[in-house]
């Protein structure tokens, strides 16, 4: 018998394909929201637009429908940066990272909350966003606690109820990772203070995560004690629906508790409630639940006077049941806002072909003005294409010097008779002129090709100058070997240098240092050598060196001033004389997105 009411139940739900219970709320906001997307749309008011969507996906975050909330904001940011409105630019990206956040898409959370940083329009908002950053990326709890701490301070100075509730739930977690029962049940305890006047959703969130660390450490008196709270807010008394929620919550920590006969009490409550104000889920929750809990006890003939009570009174719930027409009224609200997205399109496509016309009065202006421009980009072309030529000389000429001393070197050590040494010289110097040879057509080359032609040149120069110095290279792990490109073989005069005007002139044994690290979005590119210096190799110079010009050094400056004309690259060089040793530092910089 009790299995028929349950089959007979289940297919008169599903028969009527029942949503969630709506509030009325909900169906007003969405109104209204429908209402400030029109009226923008009719003025042609971009800004009003991007203002609608924004309420439209904050009215999806209270909801907890983050998917929906991201979709709006992302439509709004589109249209706040063609505005350049550079301040809800900021808090719209913001919202979208606290989104993503809330559907754990980590990620682009961490990538909106840093894009949010470097645009932020205050500092206390940089530093609120970058925390944020800083929180989800932190690989230990430790750096967690500083950034969620940071974030605290500023809450408390700045008095913004939201974020600083979010914090303090945030913290919360931390501590449950650190098993610190205290500080976590006293932050969720300050989160849900501060939510619960400002943001009745969050504090529900709040609350909902107090009572299960409470349960999960089993200490079932404070988590009754917490759901008994949360029932006592006007948030949860004026909302019926909510309010059976909850005393449904509140029923399954009695039985946890293994306290049965309390959790029938509290599921009949809940019971009445929702077949007085006409929740129809929300009852046969209740009903299911009363099922199980007469079922252990072996109740059968409660359970089957419980639904047939339910199944007698089903059509006066149905009957009050808004949830179909609310749902039916969101529905309608959602296409008729869809709509209006399509009628501003239509809009500004009317507004396109209306301009047609006078781009047509104008069109002698524009023939002469793009014949002037054509003539300038002809010019410019040729400009061009003079400095490429002039830049593809200059990338495949090798110094002279360092062929004459390589060759000179292999002359040595046949003259010496090592023909060993004079043949593995030479492979080394063959597959690093095929290397030169090979990327002399491109004016960027992959990174590990820069680098194994670097390797490959510092090892000759050590092979010939064994005595004279050793050296290390070192490569910041962070860089993204397979995409980054640089010039290539604008290293190798600085190398170069360091080494014939600086290191061979020691007495002892010196120490050449070339370091690659990521700053930002710049590669910095640093030699270090601890040789003579620019000074001192200046006077030991004989007068025939001082009147002949250093072609290397000359044609990586010229190919640098190329590169940053054509490519409107940022290279910056800089060489000077160490202060506290002798020595030279070079430090290039290169901005490269891909770093």
């Amino acid at each position: 018998m009790k299995l028929i009411f349950k089959i007979l139940i289940v297919f008169i739900l599903a028969a009527g394909n029942f949503c969630t219970a709506q509030d009325s709320t909900r169906v007003t906001q969405a109104y209204k929201s429908a209402a400030r997307l029109k009226k923008a749309v009719d003025n042609n008011d971009n800004k009003g637009v991007a203002d609608s969507y924004v309420g439209i996906a904050n009215d999806y975050y209270n909801q907890g429908n983050y998917a929906k909330s991201e979709e709006f904001l992302v439509k709004a940011r589109t249209i706040y940066k063609n505005l350049n409105d550079k301040k809800n630019l900021e808090s719209v990206t913001r919202k979208i990272a606290q989104s993503q956040e809330k559907q754990n898409k980590i990620t682009p959370a961490i990538s909106n909350y840093s894009r949010a940083a470097e645009i932020s329009y205050s500092e206390n908002n940089r530093m609120v966003n970058a925390n944020d950053a800083a929180r989800l990326s932190s690989p230990t709890n430790e750096q967690k606690v500083e950034a969620i701490q940071d974030n605290i301070n500023l809450g408390l100075k700045t008095k913004d109820k939201g974020d600083l509730a979010a914090s303090y739930s945030q913290m919360a977690d931390v501590n449950i990772q650190q098993k610190d029962i205290p500080r976590a049940e006293e932050n969720l305890n300050s989160a849900y203070a501060i939510s619960k006047k400002e943001a009745p959703q969050q504090a529900l969130e709040i609350n909902q995560k107090l009572t299960n660390f409470y349960v999960e450490n089993r200490n079932f008196d404070k988590a009754i004690e917490a759901k008994k709270k949360v029932l006592k807010e006007d948030f949860v008394k004026e909302n019926s629906q909510e309010k059976v929620n909850q005393i449904q919550e509140l029923a399954d920590i009695y039985i946890k508790k293994n306290d049965p006969e309390e959790a029938v009490v509290l599921l009949k409550n809940a019971y009445g409630i929702a077949l007085e104000k006409g929740h129809t889920l929300e009852a046969q929750k209740s009903v299911k639940r009363l099922d199980s809990l007469y079922s252990i006890t072996g109740n059968t003939e409660a359970s089957v006077s419980l639904y047939r009570d339910f199944l007698g009174k089903l059509p006066d719930i149905v009957s009050k049941d808004r949830s179909l027409v609310d749902n039916k009224i969101l529905e309608d609200t959602e296409q008729r806002i869809s709509q209006l997205e399509k009628e501003k399109e239509l809009k500004d496509q009317l507004i396109r072909k209306k301009n047609v016309f006078n781009y047509y009065l104008i069109g002698a202006l524009v023939v002469l003005t793009g014949l002037i421009i054509f003539i300038f980009r002809m010019l410019k072309k040729v400009q061009i294409k003079n400095k490429k030529i002039a830049l593809q000389s200059l990338r495949r000429e090798m110094n002279p010097h360092f062929i004459f001393n390589s060759l000179n070197s292999v002359n040595h050590f046949i003259a010496t008779n090592n023909e060993l040494e004079a043949n593995q010289y030479l492979t080394k110097f063959s597959k690093l002129m095929r290397g030169v040879m090979e990327n002399s057509a491109e004016d960027f080359i992959p990174f590990q090709q820069e680098l194994d032609l670097l390797q490959n040149y510092l090892a000759l120069e050590k092979t010939r100058f064994a005595d004279k110095f050793d050296y290390e290279i070192d490569v910041d792990e962070s860089l993204n070997m397979q995409s980054l490109k640089v010039p290539g073989m604008l290293v190798q005069p600085f190398l170069e240098n360091a080494v014939w005007h600086g290191l061979r002139y020691r007495s002892d044994k010196g120490f050449l240092k070339l370091s690659f690290e990521k700053e930002d979005q710049h590669l910095k590119i640093t030699i270090e050598d601890n040789g003579i210096g620019i000074e001192e190799s200046k006077k030991q110079k004989t007068q025939h060196q001082k009147t002949r010009e250093g072609r290397g050094m000359k044609n990586t400056l010229e190919r640098i001033k190329l590169l940053n004309d054509l490519y409107h690259q940022d290279i910056q060089c800089k060489v000077t004389d160490k202060k506290e040793e002798p020595g030279v530092l070079v430090q290039i910089s290169y901005k490269n997105i891909n770093v």
